[in-house]
């Protein structure tokens, strides 16, 4: 197995489920069921072969592995594949959640059935590509090419302002991505190549490093979204259909995080240094202030949406205190966040099936009818308060304690959006969940169904272990995380000691 190429395998995988897809014919009920089928059967053995990638990683090597290379477009541009400890986790996430969205869209969408599933497996193929480029370009090419199957998912499946929210999804992102495609170029003309790993060892100039940092931030910051390029997200969420809202909750917001990790701070790392309380007031304002919007919404999806852009806030903030706390942290808030924004997403999904709508008022007392349901959107609603005891806390806790070693005060605030974040998680639970039964609609309500328990109660499992067990996690991420760090220190040092020389 050894010579076979695993990453191009797990990346292109999803279309040749396209392509199988493709030949099925006819329009009833058996083609529409073969379809889900094919999606549903590529998705688990992306996954699958995506735990064998993981089986074969070292942890204890912070460089990247499994390199594949093929020349393509001349010299200047490469095929270039490879994943390290930052990257790995982040395909396992995209593999792990697409089976479960595929799983979720087999009951509620019933027109276009072909089309959605090859949109979802085209953005499998993007997202797993973004992840694996080790080229820059490769990367960018990826990073746009995402854009086109969530716009058409939101546009075509979505909601009644769905054209509205697709649009404004489509035009924020790339808006952000042209300036970062001017700072490619920028740095082929400096560099002689796009090639990833040579690029994290170029010395860029102190104020070529801030030019290109600024093009990359407005590009991943959209991508968050961090305050105040934020407000796409809400309208793209209540709009997109449930497996759309997962997907964009659990991998599309991670790009941007990881574009931090992987080319702001150990490519511009002066710039990097320069810009970081920037970062951290963005960071702060993003927490609170979207705690509070989310306190004032009426809509379950929106309510979520905002929350997902104060936890992001936390990232950040973990990213830019450049400390391995805060590292460890920013990254594992992301993948946890991407499992319970998920599962949070599906469960409204499960009541939006059975009641067609999303508003807060509409709902109460659902424990009465949906035990099961409400046990496990008990467990999500915890993990995303920051609970001890599941994911959400290590995340939230680790980030705290790493901003807290570079700034108190930021760290403070952000302890304010812990509290915050508990009250309207806790209010929502409450209107939506508690209390005696008594609107007539809801007193003939159905549990979840054995689909809906296959999908959520993994979930669960994953969030309650990763509550109590997190050293999986920060064990593949450890030496790589290291590593940045210790590069980080090395180029600062450096540059002091040449401003010294320079007086």
């Amino acid at each position: 197995m050894s010579d076979w190429p695993l990453l191009s395998t797990v990346v292109f995988l999803p279309l040749v489920g396209v392509l199988m897809i493709l030949l099925v014919r006819g329009d009833g009920e058996i083609a529409r069921r073969n379809i889900n089928n094919v999606a549903l059967w590529t998705t688990v053995v992306t996954f699958l072969i995506s735990l064998l990638v993981l089986s074969q990683f070292d942890a204890s090597n912070p460089g990247f592995q499994m390199q594949e290379q093929a020349e393509w477009l001349g010299a200047a541009i490469s095929y270039r594949m490879g994943v390290d400890g930052i990257s790995i986790l982040f395909v396992i996430l995209t593999t792990a959640l697409m089976p479960a969205a595929i799983y979720a869209s087999r009951i509620s969408i019933t027109t276009r059935v072909k089309e959605y599933m090859i949109a979802f497996l085209v953005l499998e193929t993007m997202m797993i590509g973004v992840f694996c480029s080790l080229d820059l370009v490769l990367f960018y090419l990826f990073f746009e090419a995402g854009l086109m199957p969530m716009f058409l998912i939101i546009g075509v499946w979505g909601g009644k302002d769905r054209v509205y929210a697709s649009f404004k999804f489509f035009l924020y992102t790339l808006l952000g991505s042209v300036l970062m495609l001017l700072a490619i170029m920028a740095i082929y003309w400096e560099a002689g190549t796009t090639d990833i790993a040579v690029l994290l060892g170029h010395p860029f100039s102190k104020q070529m490093q801030i030019w290109l940092w600024l093009a990359f931030f407005a590009s991943f910051a959209v991508k968050m979204p961090m305050w105040p390029v934020h407000t796409w997200l809400p309208d793209a969420h209540v709009q997109a259909p449930t497996a759309g809202s997962v997907i964009l909750a659990g991998i599309l917001l991670k790009m941007g995080g990881y574009g931090f990790l992987r080319f702001s701070l150990p490519m511009f790392p002066l710039a990097s240094e320069m810009f970081a309380p920037f970062v951290f007031t963005l960071s702060v304002v993003a927490i609170i202030y979207a705690s509070l919007v989310a306190l004032a919404q009426q809509d379950i999806k929106k309510l979520i949406a905002y929350s997902s852009v104060a936890h992001m806030g936390y990232v950040t903030m973990g990213i830019f205190s450049v400390t391995m706390q805060g590292l460890q942290g920013g990254l594992f808030q992301m993948i946890s966040h991407g499992i319970v924004s998920g599962a949070l997403f599906l469960c409204v999904g499960v009541i939006y099936d059975r009641m067609h709508t999303r508003e807060i008022s509409a709902y109460g007392g659902l424990v009465n009818r949906m035990p099961y349901f409400a046990t496990l959107f008990m467990i999500f609603t915890m993990a995303n308060v920051g609970l001890p005891g599941t994911s959400g806390f290590i995340g939230e806790f680790l980030t705290i304690i790493g901003v807290f070693q570079v700034n108190s005060w930021v760290a403070f605030f952000a302890a304010i959006g812990v509290i915050l974040s508990a009250s309207y998680a806790l209010w929502l639970y409450r209107r939506v969940v508690l209390g005696k039964l008594e609107k007539e609609s809801l007193k003939g309500i159905l549990d979840l169904s054995r689909r809906e328990k296959s999908i959520l109660i993994p979930m669960a499992v994953l969030v309650i272990f990763f509550g109590f067990v997190p050293a999986p996690i920060q064990n593949v991420t450890a030496a790589s995380v290291s590593a940045l760090i210790n590069n980080y220190q090395a180029a600062l040092e450096a540059a002091d000691k040449v401003a010294l020389l320079a007086h």
